[in-house]
């Protein structure tokens, strides 16, 4: 098991509980109390530490390298998945996979990032920052269900589309706008899943849909907390402040009203129990589409298109104060 800085007190635990278990192994002492008290520890000692995360340790959590991708989800998830390759324009982008899958006999179209789950599958999938053709075979597919009314299932986890020269050669602002105009009038139901990191366009590239969910441990904001603290601060040191001043974990973007609900996650993390966490998202997957299929393309279009252009928050001053501040202004 991989530790993060602030479950230190979790690692302890479990070092006194695998060498109690070898003790028990390698001789004829019986061990199960002293097992089960730790157990007992370990879970409450795991339920304090969770109760409170800050918005950095949720940015780590999200971050977990052994944190379930979207391949592991469809895998769980779907009987079947028939994965489709490339944009019809340049080339197959590792960074996204997206195809055909059996959802308990209702066939989707599932798609979203992919990180590798080793340095050589990382550097494969480019760490799950998709150039412009990712963006575009994400819509191909998208197109695609659309012709055949399949739904639209995608999984968002990502640290940014990929800022490469070539990726901006090829028009990676243009791919994601794209993308966000041509999700927002989609006839098909399209439900989005932030399942860890949600950074910027990289993440709205495929995150416009009737129903958008968060996972409990996951963030999601125009930009990472090292990036933001690099511009204000011109250093990564202030990264943790930066967390908390972008308001991006999941209760902050619910609250918002950014997003739809937020889907629980085992004590831990989805991380701790992979499979209890595919069985969590399914359940909730085949929720939203049951409610969405009963409504018509045209309500679910207009809900869409209404939900998204309501977002934000402003106050128009009073034209006196707003006249002085012109002046004040102007003076400067």
């Amino acid at each position: 098991m991989v530790f993060l800085d602030f479950e230190k007190p979790l690692e302890t635990l479990f070092e006194q509980l695998e060498k109690i278990k070898q003790v028990g192994e390698q001789g004829d002492l019986d061990v199960t109390p002293m097992v089960k008290e730790l157990e007992n520890k370990i879970a409450i000692t795991r339920k304090e530490i969770y109760a409170n995360l800050s918005g950095w340790q949720k940015v780590q959590l999200s971050r977990h390298p052994e944190r379930p991708y979207t391949l592991y989800y469809i895998s769980q998830m779907c009987k079947r998945f028939n994965e489709l390759h490339g944009d019809r324009h340049f080339g197959d982008d590792k960074a996204i996979v997206g195809g055909l899958a059996n959802l308990d006999g209702q066939t989707v179209m599932i798609l979203g990032h992919q990180k590798g789950t080793n340095t050589k599958m990382r550097q494969y999938r480019n760490f799950g920052m998709a150039n412009p053709e990712g963006y575009r075979k994400a819509l191909r597919l998208m197109k695609l269900a659309e012709k055949f009314g399949f739904p639209v299932i995608t999984l968002i986890d990502t640290p940014g589309a990929f800022p490469g020269l070539e990726a901006e050669e090829r028009g990676q602002a243009e791919a994601i706008a794209r993308n966000i105009y041509e999700m927002m009038v989609l006839k098909v139901p399209v439900i989005c899943v932030v399942i860890g990191e949600g950074a910027s366009g990289g993440a709205i590239g495929i995150g416009v849909g009737d129903r958008v969910f968060m996972l409990e441990n996951t963030w999601y904001s125009v930009i990472s907390p090292e990036s933001c603290s690099s511009i204000l601060w011109h250093s990564w040191e202030h990264k943790e402040t930066a967390a908390e001043a972008l308001k991006l974990t999941a209760e902050d973007m619910f609250g918002f009203g950014l997003v739809d609900g937020i889907i629980k996650e085992p004590v831990g993390g989805a991380h701790t129990a992979p499979e209890e966490m595919a069985k969590i998202l399914k359940k909730q997957l085949k929720k939203e589409l049951a409610e969405l299929s009963e409504l018509s393309a045209e309500e679910r279009v207009q809900q869409r298109i209404l939900k998204f252009s309501s977002m934000g928050r402003f106050e128009q001053l009073p034209d006196s104060k707003l006249a002085k501040l012109t002046a004040t202004a102007d003076k400067k």
